[in-house]
């Protein structure tokens, strides 16, 4: 057999130069690129070095066992950080249950039930439009939202002295009779006529014991018997009307209070929860979803058998995002809150309640010394807080990242 022939091209050694020449500045380029983005790289992490060393350096000197279990004081030494502490875990734990279940939910409807109708499909295009925006809003603005929407409900349910609706909560009319014994006497709600009850009335003592309290005029003698002069009030002995709250307490309108507070970081940080799940879901391979629907699954079951537990590392990823920028918002808490000096954690929903990053703008904002190295050491220990969140949600998307593959 005769050989196949070869057809031979000769390159013009000029435009093989030249192509070389482009070749190599091609890779200079990359190279060039490459080292920008390593100093830059760089340069960040020494920065954020430099800030994490000198805080430290300020303060940890000053995160001792008196900072992390006293209440804030007007004496630098005596100040200390727990309540802000308490209402920032309570703020966390609120958010993560209000936040995740929303906002992975609305991510499997807008990315696993894509509508095929044309109406359908631009309400969808014009719902995720809308969430991307809602993403780079500025907190503020939130906190404005919060304060209208939450705390006072659009004045529809009253206000906080008033409420519309109150549960889990006593009042009490407090007396101090003539033997220094107090007597606490159950009143029908803080909007109740501050009167005198009347002889023979249900009352409690200071240790909440139910007793008949015995009311007597103002020149009345006072009875000898001392078990009768224990629960004897005159009718001039009124001293004011104090509230007992139970952990259950709720009322609406939710006034400036822990739960208002929760839903207002919620409504930040659900838009990168909502986006970032989405992404998550994306990442997730069809032939998956075809693979069961081909075996005769539900769509039902696809998704929560097959896409969500391929998905749900990086919407744990997504959740430690939002959660880190969440435990550092300050403006719409500062909105909500209203007042940074709390000298105690938090009871229940509606109470006031303070942060960390409100707490550490409180001190960061006086002149003397000695509050600034007081914010140090509560900018350590929210660094503490944060990673020890951060580190349980990586654990759990560890495991869950196991199961899935």
């Amino acid at each position: 057999m005769t050989p196949a022939a070869h057809t031979v091209v000769l390159l013009d050694p000029a435009r093989l130069a030249r192509a070389r020449r482009s070749v190599a500045a091609r890779h200079k380029r990359e190279r060039a690129f490459q080292w920008f983005c390593v100093v830059v790289a760089s340069a960040c992490v020494v920065m954020l070095g430099a800030i994490v060393v000198g805080i430290l350096a300020a303060g940890i000197g000053s995160v001792t066992r008196t900072f992390l279990t006293a209440p804030p004081s007007p004496e630098p030494a005596e100040a200390g950080f727990y309540p802000a502490i308490m209402g920032s875990v309570w703020l966390l734990v609120l958010v993560a249950a209000v936040t995740l279940p929303l906002g992975v939910a609305a991510a499997i409807i807008l990315e696993e039930y894509k509508p095929r109708r044309r109406l359908s499909r631009l309400a969808h295009g014009f719902i995720e439009t809308n969430i991307t925006n809602l993403a780079g809003v500025p907190s503020v603005v939130y906190g404005i939202v919060g304060l209208t929407a939450f705390v006072s409900m659009f004045g529809l349910f009253g206000n906080e002295l008033n409420p519309a609706l109150e549960t889990g909560a006593g009042y009490y009319d407090q007396f101090y009779n003539e033997a220094d014994q107090v007597i606490l006497v159950p009143v029908a709600g803080p909007d109740a006529p501050e009167t005198v009850p009347r002889a023979g009335m249900r009352a409690l003592n200071a240790e909440k014991r139910p007793l008949a309290a015995n009311i007597i005029g103002p020149d009345d003698p006072w009875p000898d018997d001392p078990a009768v002069a224990a629960r004897t009030l005159r009718s001039t002995d009124f001293s004011g009307r104090i509230s007992e709250r139970t952990v259950f307490y709720l009322r609406l309108p939710l006034g400036r209070g822990l739960l208002a507070g929760a839903l207002t970081l919620s409504l930040v940080i659900l838009p990168i929860v909502i986006i970032t799940s989405q992404e998550a879901l994306r990442a997730v391979p069809n032939s998956l979803r075809d693979a069961a629907l081909g075996l005769g699954a539900t769509r039902r079951r696809v998704v929560f058998r097959v896409t969500l537990p391929a998905a749900l590392p990086g919407i744990m990823t997504g959740a430690i995002l939002a959660m880190s920028r969440a435990i550092g918002e300050a403006a719409p808490l500062l909105m909500i809150a209203g007042i940074v000096f709390i000298t105690f954690p938090p009871g229940n929903l509606m109470d006031d309640f303070t942060a960390m990053p409100l707490q550490i703008y409180n001190w960061a904002q006086r002149p003397q010394q000695e509050f600034h190295e007081l914010a140090a050491a509560g900018i350590v220990v929210l660094l503490g807080v944060l990673l020890v969140f951060n580190g349980a949600a990586i654990v759990i998307r560890q495991r869950f990242q196991g199961r899935g593959s």
